[in-house]
């Protein structure tokens, strides 16, 4: 339409990398020296390291020179300087917000944002739910968890800056939730695409036609999904909506960085404010060339409160800086992020992520959407067991015949993309526990160790 704005903010968005990449270095060297001076965590994890900011002369030096950090230095830091860690800075007495996530004990890790950072992170956010095809005029429905975890609160932000109507539901509730869709009308949906697929199957259960809903588009946070073609078809097909793709982790709020414009072709990396490295596996200090598959690390640019600078997230993904047809010239995750290095499973010897098999799952007509993989040990020897629901459109006549003939499709199907031979068994739709946030793929019953 004549006049219809294309980018939130076209100069940042269309420059040259060249012109980009000259701001990052800049604030790349500004961050270094403001976390030295100003934040205890980061001078004793640099004095450690044998590295001091004067070192970093380029982006090339940065990821050479830069010490990591990870969620698990994070938490200790909280721990022996309660409530918020020594990375907090001189920006205590201007807290805006508290947030936080649960680790593997459930004591959450605690974030603490300032009143500047939480309104930039507006700014970013925006951005973000632009790119994906959000417009002032649209009704946004928040099915998010509206808590102390970031996700839910991030979004509301960036669609209330962007001028859009903010419609925060929460979690939960689903048939309230897909009543309440048709009479207020909504038009995009924001939530995990575990919870999507659920919602899916309420709707129909409701007697109703989810691709006759007022939505027009979903944008997917929290887990992978929206970039496996299997789930997006799913989601497009059910819903009759554009899918697209977005967010990074809670840690690096504005976490909306990573956000797939409407050329479908992966997600955007708004590198001028999250800066984002793709290095190897096992050296986090080891840049890898454009189109091989690594792991992500990220930077806050522009944040001062518990900024994150060269944060291991765990995710994997690879980059390109192919142009793409929408104009903006950041470079793209192609497929988004696969998953996280810490979901991967080793099975006799072999890696997969949940992802993965999800993907195989979803390519072998009378499958579901739901699924498990449970891992045992039976003496040495793991096993492992996909649990997949029959897809509820099945009608078979002899479903027992049909279930056979599916398991032998699904274990070809899994052997030749992950190499594992699983064990399959195919359940009743509706048999297995819906997630109204992440979905939970994975049952591990193995002991932590070894016999012996």
């Amino acid at each position: 339409m004549a006049g219809q704005r294309e980018f939130w903010n076209s100069g940042k968005e269309t420059r040259t990398r060249e012109e980009r990449e000259a701001e990052v270095l800049s604030l790349m060297q500004r961050q270094l020296c403001y976390a030295y001076e100003k934040l205890p965590f980061y001078r004793r994890h640099y004095d450690r390291a044998g590295f001091h900011p004067d070192r970093v002369t380029s982006i090339a030096s940065f990821t050479e020179h830069v010490p990591i950090i990870t969620k698990q230095m994070l938490r200790d830091d909280q721990a022996e300087h309660p409530p918020f860690g020594s990375y907090l800075g001189s920006l205590d007495v201007d807290i805006c917000r508290i947030h936080g996530s649960s680790g593997t004990s459930g004591k959450p890790t605690l974030y603490a944002i300032s009143r500047g950072d939480w309104d930039y992170i507006a700014d970013v956010m925006a951005q973000a739910f632009f790119t994906c095809g959000v417009r002032p005029g649209d009704v946004v429905q928040l099915a998010t968890v509206f808590s102390l975890f970031m996700g839910g609160w991030g979004s509301l932000l960036g669609i209330e800056r962007l001028g859009a109507t903010a419609f925060p539901v929460g979690a939960g509730e689903t048939e309230r939730q897909i009543e309440l869709m048709w009479r207020v009308k909504s038009t995009v949906l924001v939530t995990t695409p575990s919870y999507a697929l659920h919602m899916l199957e309420v709707a129909r259960s409701m007697g109703l036609d989810p691709s006759k809903s007022p939505l027009r588009l979903g944008i997917f946070i929290g887990e992978p999904g929206s970039s496996i073609p299997g789930t997006r078809q799913a989601l497009e097909a059910g819903w009759g909506i554009v899918v697209r793709d977005m967010a990074t982790t809670s840690e690096m709020t504005p976490w909306g960085t990573n956000a797939e414009c409407e050329m479908g072709h992966g997600v955007h990396v708004m590198q001028d404010e999250v800066w984002t490295e793709v290095v190897a596996k096992d050296d986090a200090n080891r840049a890898l060339p454009e189109g091989e598959s690594g792991a992500l690390v990220y930077t806050h640019l522009r944040r001062q409160s518990q900024p994150m600078i060269r944060f291991y997230s765990g995710d994997e993904s690879h980059m390109t800086y192919e142009p793409c047809g929408c104009g903006r010239t950041y470079p793209r995750l192609p497929m988004g992020v696969y998953g996280r290095l810490d979901d991967m499973l080793l099975i006799r010897g072999a890696n997969v992520y949940p992802s993965q098999v999800q993907r195989s799952l979803l390519s072998v007509p009378g499958t579901g959407v739901e699924f498990k993989i449970v891992l045992e040990r039976n003496g040495a020897l793991d096993t492992a067991t996909v649990r997949v629901e029959r897809d509820p459109a099945v009608s078979a006549e002899n479903l027992a015949e049909f279930d056979s003939e599916l398991i032998m499709l699904i274990k070809r199907r899994l052997k030749n993309d992950t190499n594992i031979n699983f064990e399959v068994e195919v359940l009743a739709p509706n048999s297995l526990e819906r997630a109204i946030s992440k979905a939970k793929r994975v049952e591990d019953r193995r002991p932590r160790f070894r016999p012996g």
